[in-house]
Protein backbone atom coordinates (compact mmCIF):
# COMPACT_ATOMS: atom_id res chain seq x y z
CA UNK A 1 0.00 0.00 0.00
CA UNK A 2 1.18 3.51 -0.76
CA UNK A 3 1.52 6.28 1.84
CA UNK A 4 -1.48 7.97 0.20
CA UNK A 5 -3.64 4.88 0.78
CA UNK A 6 -2.57 4.65 4.41
CA UNK A 7 -3.20 8.36 4.83
CA UNK A 8 -6.68 7.97 3.38
CA UNK A 9 -7.37 5.14 5.83
CA UNK A 10 -6.14 7.30 8.70
CA UNK A 11 -8.47 10.10 7.64
CA UNK A 12 -11.40 7.70 7.39
CA UNK A 13 -10.84 6.44 10.93
CA UNK A 14 -10.35 9.96 12.28
CA UNK A 15 -13.55 11.15 10.64
CA UNK A 16 -15.75 8.12 11.27
CA UNK A 17 -14.25 5.71 13.80
CA UNK A 18 -15.01 5.50 17.48
CA UNK A 19 -12.49 6.94 19.92
CA UNK A 20 -11.37 3.36 20.56
CA UNK A 21 -10.50 2.69 16.91
CA UNK A 22 -8.88 6.12 16.58
CA UNK A 23 -6.56 5.35 19.46
CA UNK A 24 -5.94 1.80 18.23
CA UNK A 25 -4.98 3.19 14.82
CA UNK A 26 -2.59 5.58 16.55
CA UNK A 27 -1.04 2.72 18.53
CA UNK A 28 -0.61 0.32 15.62
CA UNK A 29 0.49 2.81 12.94
CA UNK A 30 1.42 6.19 14.42
CA UNK A 31 3.40 5.43 17.56
CA UNK A 32 0.50 6.10 19.92
CA UNK A 33 0.40 4.74 23.45
CA UNK A 34 -1.28 1.55 24.58
CA UNK A 35 -2.43 3.40 27.70
CA UNK A 36 -4.57 5.79 25.65
CA UNK A 37 -6.27 2.90 23.86
CA UNK A 38 -6.88 1.07 27.15
CA UNK A 39 -8.45 4.23 28.57
CA UNK A 40 -10.89 4.32 25.63
CA UNK A 41 -11.67 0.63 26.11
CA UNK A 42 -12.32 1.17 29.82
CA UNK A 43 -15.37 3.28 28.99
CA UNK A 44 -17.10 0.09 27.82
CA UNK A 45 -16.52 -1.78 31.10
CA UNK A 46 -19.59 -1.78 33.33
CA UNK A 47 -19.66 -1.58 37.11
CA UNK A 48 -20.28 -5.34 37.23
CA UNK A 49 -16.92 -5.96 35.51
CA UNK A 50 -18.29 -7.09 32.18
CA UNK A 51 -18.16 -5.15 28.93
CA UNK A 52 -21.17 -3.79 27.03
CA UNK A 53 -22.49 -0.52 25.59
CA UNK A 54 -22.17 -1.81 22.04
CA UNK A 55 -18.45 -2.61 22.14
CA UNK A 56 -19.39 -5.22 19.53
CA UNK A 57 -21.45 -2.75 17.49
CA UNK A 58 -24.32 -4.90 16.15
CA UNK A 59 -26.22 -4.74 19.43
CA UNK A 60 -26.64 -1.61 21.50
CA UNK A 61 -27.24 -3.23 24.86
CA UNK A 62 -25.81 -1.10 27.68
CA UNK A 63 -25.54 -4.23 29.84
CA UNK A 64 -22.58 -6.60 29.82
CA UNK A 65 -22.49 -9.35 27.19
CA UNK A 66 -20.05 -12.26 26.74
CA UNK A 67 -19.07 -11.31 23.19
CA UNK A 68 -18.18 -7.81 24.35
CA UNK A 69 -15.78 -9.39 26.83
CA UNK A 70 -14.23 -11.31 23.92
CA UNK A 71 -13.91 -8.07 21.93
CA UNK A 72 -12.26 -6.36 24.90
CA UNK A 73 -9.77 -9.17 25.48
CA UNK A 74 -8.88 -9.30 21.79
CA UNK A 75 -8.22 -5.57 21.94
CA UNK A 76 -5.94 -5.95 24.96
CA UNK A 77 -4.17 -8.87 23.28
CA UNK A 78 -3.46 -6.71 20.23
CA UNK A 79 -2.09 -3.99 22.51
CA UNK A 80 0.10 -6.48 24.37
CA UNK A 81 -1.25 -5.41 27.76
CA UNK A 82 -3.45 -8.32 28.84
CA UNK A 83 -3.75 -8.56 32.61
CA UNK A 84 -4.48 -6.47 35.65
CA UNK A 85 -7.73 -5.50 37.36
CA UNK A 86 -9.63 -4.88 34.10
CA UNK A 87 -9.22 -8.50 33.03
CA UNK A 88 -9.81 -10.03 36.47
CA UNK A 89 -13.00 -8.00 36.91
CA UNK A 90 -14.22 -9.30 33.56
CA UNK A 91 -13.48 -12.86 34.70
CA UNK A 92 -15.46 -12.26 37.88
CA UNK A 93 -18.40 -11.17 35.75
CA UNK A 94 -18.05 -14.23 33.50
CA UNK A 95 -18.33 -16.42 36.60
CA UNK A 96 -21.61 -14.71 37.46
CA UNK A 97 -23.20 -15.65 34.09
CA UNK A 98 -21.66 -19.09 33.56
CA UNK A 99 -24.14 -21.94 33.18
CA UNK A 100 -24.00 -25.24 35.03
CA UNK A 101 -22.18 -26.66 31.99
CA UNK A 102 -19.23 -24.37 32.62
CA UNK A 103 -19.49 -22.02 29.64
CA UNK A 104 -21.15 -18.71 28.86
CA UNK A 105 -24.06 -18.13 26.46
CA UNK A 106 -23.65 -16.49 23.09
CA UNK A 107 -25.82 -13.65 24.40
CA UNK A 108 -27.84 -12.78 27.48
CA UNK A 109 -31.55 -11.83 27.38
CA UNK A 110 -30.91 -8.14 28.10
CA UNK A 111 -29.91 -7.82 24.44
CA UNK A 112 -33.54 -8.28 23.41
CA UNK A 113 -34.60 -4.96 24.92
CA UNK A 114 -32.03 -2.92 22.98
CA UNK A 115 -31.68 -2.31 19.24
CA UNK A 116 -29.90 -5.34 17.78
CA UNK A 117 -29.32 -7.23 14.56
CA UNK A 118 -31.66 -10.23 14.11
CA UNK A 119 -28.96 -12.81 14.86
CA UNK A 120 -28.51 -11.36 18.35
CA UNK A 121 -32.02 -12.24 19.56
CA UNK A 122 -31.82 -14.80 22.36
CA UNK A 123 -34.25 -16.93 24.36
CA UNK A 124 -35.46 -15.12 27.46
CA UNK A 125 -35.24 -18.24 29.63
CA UNK A 126 -31.72 -19.43 30.49
CA UNK A 127 -29.84 -19.47 27.19
CA UNK A 128 -27.34 -22.35 27.04
CA UNK A 129 -23.57 -22.14 27.12
CA UNK A 130 -21.94 -22.10 23.70
CA UNK A 131 -18.45 -22.65 22.34
CA UNK A 132 -18.74 -19.19 20.77
CA UNK A 133 -17.57 -17.13 22.63
CA UNK A 134 -16.51 -19.33 25.58
CA UNK A 135 -13.55 -20.89 23.77
CA UNK A 136 -12.33 -17.59 22.32
CA UNK A 137 -12.31 -15.98 25.77
CA UNK A 138 -10.67 -19.01 27.40
CA UNK A 139 -8.01 -19.15 24.68
CA UNK A 140 -7.02 -15.52 25.22
CA UNK A 141 -6.78 -16.00 28.99
CA UNK A 142 -4.66 -19.14 28.53
CA UNK A 143 -2.41 -17.34 26.06
CA UNK A 144 -1.52 -14.73 28.64
CA UNK A 145 -1.32 -17.00 31.68
CA UNK A 146 -4.31 -15.46 33.45
CA UNK A 147 -5.26 -17.43 36.56
CA UNK A 148 -8.93 -17.32 37.57
CA UNK A 149 -11.47 -19.95 38.71
CA UNK A 150 -13.70 -19.18 35.71
CA UNK A 151 -11.04 -20.48 33.37
CA UNK A 152 -10.93 -23.87 35.09
CA UNK A 153 -14.65 -24.44 34.46
CA UNK A 154 -14.48 -23.04 30.95
CA UNK A 155 -11.56 -25.29 30.01
CA UNK A 156 -13.55 -28.39 30.89
CA UNK A 157 -16.51 -27.10 28.90
CA UNK A 158 -14.35 -26.31 25.87
CA UNK A 159 -12.72 -29.73 25.76
CA UNK A 160 -16.07 -31.46 26.09
CA UNK A 161 -17.64 -29.34 23.35
CA UNK A 162 -14.72 -29.61 20.92
CA UNK A 163 -14.34 -33.36 21.29
CA UNK A 164 -18.05 -33.83 20.73
CA UNK A 165 -17.37 -32.98 17.08
CA UNK A 166 -16.29 -29.88 15.17
CA UNK A 167 -18.91 -27.79 13.39
CA UNK A 168 -18.24 -26.39 9.91
CA UNK A 169 -19.11 -22.85 11.00
CA UNK A 170 -16.58 -20.02 11.08
CA UNK A 171 -17.93 -18.52 14.31
CA UNK A 172 -17.59 -21.87 16.10
CA UNK A 173 -14.33 -23.05 14.56
CA UNK A 174 -12.32 -19.88 15.16
CA UNK A 175 -13.05 -19.86 18.93
CA UNK A 176 -12.12 -23.55 19.06
CA UNK A 177 -8.82 -22.80 17.34
CA UNK A 178 -8.13 -19.91 19.74
CA UNK A 179 -8.59 -22.29 22.66
CA UNK A 180 -6.61 -25.16 21.17
CA UNK A 181 -3.67 -22.97 20.13
CA UNK A 182 -3.14 -22.09 23.80
CA UNK A 183 -4.29 -25.23 25.64
CA UNK A 184 -1.73 -26.78 27.98
CA UNK A 185 -2.24 -30.39 26.79
CA UNK A 186 -0.44 -30.06 23.46
CA UNK A 187 -0.91 -33.65 22.32
CA UNK A 188 -4.65 -33.48 22.84
CA UNK A 189 -4.85 -30.01 21.31
CA UNK A 190 -2.81 -30.88 18.23
CA UNK A 191 -4.99 -33.91 17.55
CA UNK A 192 -8.11 -31.74 17.77
CA UNK A 193 -6.57 -29.08 15.52
CA UNK A 194 -5.80 -31.71 12.90
CA UNK A 195 -9.46 -32.71 12.84
CA UNK A 196 -10.55 -29.08 12.60
CA UNK A 197 -8.17 -28.52 9.68
CA UNK A 198 -9.96 -31.30 7.79
CA UNK A 199 -13.30 -29.63 8.47
CA UNK A 200 -12.04 -26.24 7.26
CA UNK A 201 -10.64 -27.65 4.03
CA UNK A 202 -13.87 -29.44 3.12
CA UNK A 203 -15.50 -27.95 0.00
CA UNK A 204 -17.62 -24.88 0.66
CA UNK A 205 -16.27 -23.93 4.09
CA UNK A 206 -13.71 -21.35 2.90
CA UNK A 207 -14.59 -18.92 0.12
CA UNK A 208 -11.46 -19.26 -2.03
CA UNK A 209 -12.61 -16.90 -4.80
CA UNK A 210 -11.29 -13.38 -4.25
CA UNK A 211 -14.53 -11.90 -5.60
CA UNK A 212 -16.91 -14.09 -3.59
CA UNK A 213 -19.91 -12.02 -2.52
CA UNK A 214 -22.09 -11.98 0.58
CA UNK A 215 -21.35 -12.95 4.15
CA UNK A 216 -18.60 -15.44 3.37
CA UNK A 217 -15.26 -16.12 5.03
CA UNK A 218 -12.16 -15.91 2.89
CA UNK A 219 -8.65 -17.20 3.68
CA UNK A 220 -7.46 -14.00 5.35
CA UNK A 221 -10.33 -14.15 7.83
CA UNK A 222 -9.20 -17.64 8.78
CA UNK A 223 -5.53 -16.58 8.81
CA UNK A 224 -5.35 -12.84 9.56
CA UNK A 225 -1.70 -13.17 10.65
CA UNK A 226 1.17 -15.28 9.27
CA UNK A 227 1.39 -17.02 12.66
CA UNK A 228 -2.30 -18.03 12.57
CA UNK A 229 -2.96 -21.76 12.74
CA UNK A 230 -4.88 -21.66 9.46
CA UNK A 231 -1.99 -20.01 7.56
CA UNK A 232 -0.54 -23.44 6.74
CA UNK A 233 -3.82 -24.51 5.11
CA UNK A 234 -3.41 -22.07 2.20
CA UNK A 235 -0.55 -21.87 -0.27
CA UNK A 236 1.31 -18.65 -0.98
CA UNK A 237 -0.41 -18.12 -4.33
CA UNK A 238 -3.86 -18.15 -2.74
CA UNK A 239 -2.87 -15.80 0.07
CA UNK A 240 -1.06 -13.40 -2.27
CA UNK A 241 -4.19 -13.14 -4.43
CA UNK A 242 -6.34 -12.44 -1.38
CA UNK A 243 -3.89 -9.86 -0.03
CA UNK A 244 -4.05 -8.06 -3.38
CA UNK A 245 -7.85 -8.21 -3.27
CA UNK A 246 -7.98 -6.98 0.33
CA UNK A 247 -5.87 -3.94 -0.51
CA UNK A 248 -8.02 -3.25 -3.56
CA UNK A 249 -11.23 -3.23 -1.47
CA UNK A 250 -10.28 0.08 0.11
CA UNK A 251 -13.03 2.49 -0.90
CA UNK A 252 -12.81 6.04 -2.20
CA UNK A 253 -13.41 7.48 1.29
CA UNK A 254 -10.35 5.59 2.59
CA UNK A 255 -12.21 2.93 4.57
CA UNK A 256 -12.97 -0.71 4.00
CA UNK A 257 -16.52 -2.02 3.48
CA UNK A 258 -18.54 -4.48 5.53
CA UNK A 259 -20.60 -7.26 3.98
CA UNK A 260 -23.69 -7.48 6.14
CA UNK A 261 -26.63 -5.19 6.82
CA UNK A 262 -26.02 -3.02 9.91
CA UNK A 263 -28.87 -1.74 12.05
CA UNK A 264 -28.14 1.95 11.41
CA UNK A 265 -25.88 4.27 9.48
CA UNK A 266 -23.98 5.05 12.65
CA UNK A 267 -23.36 1.37 13.32
CA UNK A 268 -22.19 0.94 9.72
CA UNK A 269 -19.53 3.61 10.25
CA UNK A 270 -18.47 2.10 13.57
CA UNK A 271 -18.05 -1.30 11.93
CA UNK A 272 -16.20 0.17 8.97
CA UNK A 273 -13.75 1.74 11.42
CA UNK A 274 -13.21 -1.71 12.95
CA UNK A 275 -12.93 -3.33 9.50
CA UNK A 276 -10.46 -0.71 8.28
CA UNK A 277 -8.19 -1.28 11.25
CA UNK A 278 -8.45 -5.06 10.79
CA UNK A 279 -7.61 -4.81 7.07
CA UNK A 280 -4.57 -2.62 7.70
CA UNK A 281 -3.29 -4.87 10.49
CA UNK A 282 -3.60 -7.94 8.26
CA UNK A 283 -1.86 -6.24 5.34
CA UNK A 284 0.87 -5.01 7.69
CA UNK A 285 1.34 -8.45 9.26
CA UNK A 286 1.91 -9.95 5.80
CA UNK A 287 4.38 -7.25 4.82
CA UNK A 288 2.06 -5.28 2.57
Amino acid sequence: MSPDQIGAARNFVLCNGRLLERRLFAFHFDGGSAEAAVAALAAYQNLDGGFGAGLEPDKRDPASQPVDVQFALETLDGLGVMGGPMVLRACDWLSSVTTKDGGVPFALPSVNAAPHAPWWAVAEDAPPAQINPTAAIAGLLLKHGIVHPWLDEATVFCWRSIEAGARAEFHDLMPMIAFLENAADRGRADAALAQIAKVIMAPGVVALETDAQGYVHKPLEWAPRPESFCRALFDDRVLDAHLDALAARQQADGGWPIFWEPISQGVALEWRGVATLQALRTLSAYGR
